[in-house]
């Protein structure tokens, strides 16, 4: 009898016990269902769009694969042919980091100047930030992809407007000194989305500081040197690092203006270009998987630097 007693009386225990986490289970499950079943097209989205096809890609990244046959595991071979024997790579990125170089900075100065305008109390704020900010929703787009091509051709617009004063222009997106500067262009020409961020942080700027460093006897220049730039700094590095991801991506301008080419003499060859013409051109989906995640490396890389040096110049309220 005692035996009996001193077997079940644990089982008890733990048969009450399993039925308390059940409960509990339950009760937390009805609390939080309903956000669950909202979340639940993200996640369908996240893991079937996002991280799936990604952890994909890894792996073809280690494979021949041409959509025919089966891939074929190569290890690293693609990441060494793309870092030791590949001058199209080498290329590309020199193109690539001329664009990036160029078009961030003046975009940002751009936008910053345009945002300090309007920041002054314009009339009708409303209408010239939306006009200001329409190129930016249809900049990536390849009717404007198009219009650019049109108006840098050697008989386009902008040679039309320099015939007025005696100035015969070249033509532009043909002339590989000149081709990859018309995409600049296009890009500065986006200002909108960081000019509508600069401007709302123009805004949380508190007007007495210009007032006080006015009566002080502070220039323009000065109180745009002391106050504006480093109570903007948490907003000019937001802005920088999306632009240069954003950058760092760019491929419609490219692919229209070169017509898939990359050309003249692989002058706006991207490196999205060359990765487009990797995977749908040659049909080396393995070697394509390679070069994307050498440019999702390259740019964690960037972000990571510029996160790890933000805490030398880019100021808080702390």
């Amino acid at each position: 009898m005692s035996d009996v007693m001193r077997t079940s009386a644990p089982e008890a225990v733990q048969s009450g016990n399993g039925a308390m986490a059940k409960g509990r289970f339950r009760r937390l499950w009805a609390a939080n269902a309903p956000g669950y079943l909202f979340l639940l097209p993200w996640l369908i989205g996240f893991f079937g769009l996002t991280l799936g096809p990604a952890i994909i890609s890894l792996y073809l990244s280690f494979t021949d694969f041409d959509m025919i046959r089966s891939p074929e595991w190569v290890g690293a071979a693609n990441y060494v042919r793309i870092t030791t024997a590949d001058p199209k790579f080498a290329a590309a990125m020199r193109v690539t980091l001329t664009y990036v170089v160029l078009s961030v900075p003046f975009k940002l100065t751009f936008a910053l100047l345009v945002a300090m305008a309007l920041n002054k109390g314009v009339r009708g704020l409303p209408l010239y930030r939306a006009i200001f900010y329409l190129p930016s929703l249809l900049g990536g787009s390849v009717a404007i992809a198009v219009l650019w091509r049109q108006l840098f051709a050697g008989d386009g617009l902008v040679n039309a407007a320099l015939a007025q004063f005696g100035i015969e222009g070249p033509s532009w997106i043909s002339h590989p000194s000149y081709s990859i500067y018309t995409l600049v262009a296009l890009s500065v020409w986006q200002f909108g989305s960081p000019m509508i961020i600069f401007l709302a942080g123009l805004r949380q700027i508190p007007t007495d500081m210009y007032e006080a460093a006015s009566l002080d006897g502070a220039s323009k220049f000065r109180q745009f040197y002391k106050i504006t730039l480093p109570l903007l700094t948490p907003v000019i590095f937001f802005n920088a690092v999306v632009q240069t991801i954003d950058a760092f991506k760019a491929f419609t301008p490219a692919f229209i203006i070169s017509g898939g080419t990359g050309g003249p003499i692989n002058s706006t060859l991207f490196y999205t270009l060359y990765l487009y013409q990797e995977a749908f051109g040659n049909f080396r989906m393995g070697y394509a998987s390679a070069l994307a995640w050498i440019l999702v490396l390259i740019i964690a890389v960037f972000t990571a630097f510029s996160f790890l040096t933000s805490r030398y110049w880019v100021h808080y309220d702390d």
